[in-house]
């Protein structure tokens, strides 16, 4: 700061200071207001280029991050359509199984046994309709192995995408599960036949649950580790970007009260050589 030499009028050093003070004053207060407006610590990249370099490269990452998590909340929603789907072929298997269990023995006649036949052809029937009907997005999830690719995490740039390809271990339309085209039971060695079918398919779909849980559980495991990965990118991106809106509360009433200091300040300044006029009288 200049030297004030109140004998020098022309000059006015000592309102000068103050004028100055009391801008640099009004210029802290205002990014302390902006601050408090927005919540951000970093109002352009002028505040800190370092910092937002990295805070930049964080917000990447962590938006990033949250479309992850979002695609595997996806996933696990169309593993769990999925798995309504095989359970519910499962529950009509273990029908059919009990049912043709009925007709191995000779306690009954022929026309219970017709009768049988007739009941498995529907739970046939209806385990296709199963498959069709459960979807995502307009493509039938079971009557094929595949079951589709997903994203499943990022690289630290954001810019390569880490996928899991979720697979059955057969197609569960009546087809891959073994059943029988059309069941016709006359006798034991038939029912037997048609039985041994059934357990087939029984296998099948058990195997298909256990592939399906298994991928499942996988995809819990990632969108866990990649929930803690995210909360620790926030925290980092937040401690740079974002202000701390209590500490800038205190500056901003620091600066209040500077601001009308210095104001009374450049007043003082304009009159002090006022004095002078009295060696002219």
């Amino acid at each position: 700061m200049a030297n004030v030499d109140v004998n020098r009028v022309a000059g006015n050093i000592g309102a000068l200071n103050s004028l100055y003070s009391l801008r640099q004053v009004n210029q802290d207060l205002a990014t302390r207001q902006a601050r408090l407006q927005t919540g951000k610590r970093l109002l352009s990249a002028a505040d800190d280029p370092a910092g937002m370099n990295i805070a930049t490269s964080f917000d990447i990452r962590r938006n990033a991050m949250k479309t992850t998590l979002n695609a595997i909340g996806d996933a696990k929603n169309l593993m769990s359509t999925a798995e309504g789907g095989l359970t519910k072929i499962q529950d009509i298997l273990v029908k059919m199984q009990n049912k043709t269990l009925e007709a191995v023995g000779d306690t009954i006649g022929q026309d219970q046994r017709d009768a049988i036949v007739d009941q498995l052809n529907a739970y046939r029937t209806e385990i296709d309709d199963i498959v069709a009907q459960t979807q995502w997005n307009g493509r039938a999830l079971l009557s094929a192995t595949a079951l589709g690719t997903f994203l499943t995490g990022v690289d630290s740039s954001g810019s390569v995408a880490t996928t899991a390809q979720a697979t059955l271990g057969t197609a569960s339309n009546t087809t891959g599960l073994g059943l029988t085209a059309a069941f016709a039971i006359t006798d034991t060695a038939s029912a037997n036949t048609a039985l041994g079918s059934v357990a087939t398919a029984l296998s099948r779909i058990k195997g298909n649950i256990s592939d399906l849980g298994a991928f499942s559980a996988r995809l819990s495991f990632k969108e866990e580790s990649l929930m803690v990965a995210h909360s620790n990118v926030e925290s980092a991106y937040n401690r740079i970007m974002n202000a701390d809106m209590a500490e800038e509360q205190v500056e901003a009433s620091k600066l209040l009260i500077l601001q009308q200091t210095s104001s009374a300040m450049l007043a003082q300044a304009n009159s002090a050589p006022q004095f002078l006029l009295s060696l002219f009288r």
